[in-house]
C-alpha cells in the first residue's frame, strides 16, 4: 500500500461514502469524468474490481470493503499528522476554515468578523454556511459554531448560549388576521415532513395551521418579513427586526444550545485560539438577547 497514490484513496473514500459519480465529484469539487477515470484507474493498479456499476449507482464489493478499511485508517493518520502540523503554529497569520448557520453569520456575527479581519490582517477567514455538521476530525473546517446539544466527545470547545424563539409577524398582518379560535392568520413552516407540526402545538396559538414551508431560516425571516404568515424565529433576530413584533401571548422557549467547537489537535494553533476567543467574548456580548431577554412588542 506504500505505493498508493493519496488522491487515489481520496477518490476511492468520496466514492464508496456517497454511491455515485456524481454525489463523489460535487464533494471533492471535481469533475464526473475525473473521478471515473481515477477509480478505473485505482482498480487497474491493484488488479481488483473495487465496485459494482449499475444504473443505481456504484456498490463495493468485497475486496472493496477490504480496501475501504485500509483506506480509513491511512485517512484518519494523514488527518491527525495535518492537525500536529498545523497546531505547532504560533504565529497570528494563515487560515481559518470557520462553518456556521447563515444567520449566525449574518444577523449575529458578520460586524465581528469584519472586525476581528482589521484587527489581523495576516489571518484569512473562510466561512462555510451550512445546515449539515462537518467533520473537524477530517479537517472539512477547523472551528464550527454550531447549535446542538450534545457536541461530539472528540471535540473542545464551550457553551456559549441558549438560543431562545418567539412568534413574530408585522404589525399589518396582526392587524389584517385575528388569532382567535377562528384564526384567519397562518404559520410559516420549516418542516416539511409535518402539516401540522408538533412545534405548532406546544404554542400558544395551535389552533393556527400552517401553510407555506420555507426550510432555510432566512427566508423563513423574509417570508415573515413580507407578510406571508407567522414566523417562528430566534429572538436575536426577531427582536432587532423594526417591522416584526412578538405575538401576544409568545413568551420565548429554549431552543439549541450555541457552542464554539474545535478539535483536540487544534488547541495549540494561536490563530485559531485568537479566534476562538475573540468570537467568544462577540457571542458574550449578545447572550441576554440570543437568549429572549430583548423584546420589541
Amino acid at each position: 500500500m506504500t505505493t498508493l497514490d493519496w488522491d487515489d484513496i481520496k477518490h476511492f473514500l468520496a466514492l464508496s461514502r456517497h454511491g455515485s459519480v456524481r454525489a463523489a465529484s460535487d464533494k471533492l469539487g471535481i469533475s464526473h469524468s475525473t473521478v471515473a477515470r481515477r477509480i478505473e484507474a485505482f482498480e487497474k493498479k491493484l488488479g481488483v474490481r473495487l465496485f459494482e456499476r449499475s444504473s443505481t449507482g456504484y456498490a463495493i464489493t468485497g475486496a472493496g470493503e477490504e480496501v475501504l478499511a485500509v483506506a480509513e485508517q491511512m485517512e484518519n493518520e494523514v488527518n491527525g499528522l495535518e492537525r500536529r502540523i498545523i497546531g505547532q503554529d504560533s504565529k497570528l497569520s494563515g487560515h481559518i476554515r470557520v462553518t456556521m448557520t447563515d444567520v449566525i453569520c449574518t444577523h449575529l456575527l458578520m460586524p465581528h468578523l469584519a472586525e476581528f479581519s482589521n484587527l489581523y490582517p495576516d489571518i484569512s477567514l473562510e466561512v462555510i454556511i451550512t445546515y449539515d455538521t462537518l467533520d473537524l476530525g477530517k479537517r472539512e473546517a477547523d472551528v464550527a459554531i454550531r447549535c446542538t446539544q450534545q457536541p461530539p466527545e472528540q471535540l473542545v470547545g464551550k457553551k456559549l448560549a441558549t438560543i431562545s424563539y418567539a412568534a413574530y409577524a408585522t404589525k399589518d398582518y396582526l392587524a389584517q388576521h385575528d388569532l382567535n379560535q377562528n384564526a384567519t392568520a397562518r404559520w410559516i413552516n420549516f418542516d416539511n415532513r409535518s402539516s401540522q407540526p408538533a412545534w405548532v402545538k406546544r404554542t400558544a396559538y395551535p389552533h393556527i395551521p400552517v401553510k407555506d414551508v420555507f426550510v432555510s431560516l432566512l427566508l423563513q425571516l423574509e417570508a415573515t418579513k413580507a407578510g406571508m404568515g407567522i414566523g417562528m424565529i430566534p429572538c436575536f433576530i426577531g427582536d432587532p427586526e423594526p417591522t416584526l413584533q412578538r405575538l401576544p401571548l409568545s413568551s420565548p422557549h429554549s431552543g439549541h444550545d450555541l457552542w464554539l467547537l474545535t478539535h483536540t489537535d487544534m488547541r495549540t494553533t494561536a490563530r485559531l485560539r485568537v479566534f476562538s476567543e475573540f468570537i467568544t467574548k462577540a457571542v458574550l456580548s449578545h447572550r441576554d438577547l440570543i437568549e429572549g431577554g430583548g423584546s420589541n412588542f
